[in-house]
């Protein structure tokens, strides 16, 4: 398989993890947005940003793993996601 820019290790702490299709909420006014973890995408309230995606928490918290969804797309096979709804 060709290796494609996006993916820096990120096996180490997202194979095979069940992710939440879920909206994007501020944390605080402070941490106002997120990455997606592989092309770093914004998440954010803001105009222009993505307001939802899959991140490895059910709820948005600080700890939590985002990915937008045309990396989700391209590489859920790859990396055996399971998602809640």
């Amino acid at each position: 398989m060709e290796e494609d820019w996006r993916i820096t290790n990120q096996e180490r702490f997202l194979m095979e993890k069940e992710l939440y299709h879920i909206q994007f909420v501020k944390h605080s006014e402070q941490w106002d947005h997120e990455h997606c973890e592989f092309c770093s995408a914004t998440f954010s309230d803001s105009e222009g940003d993505l307001h939802e995606g899959y991140c490895t928490e059910p709820s948005n918290t600080a700890t939590a793993n985002w990915i937008c969804p045309d990396c989700f797309e391209d590489f859920k096979e790859r990396f055996k996601w399971e998602v809640h709804e």
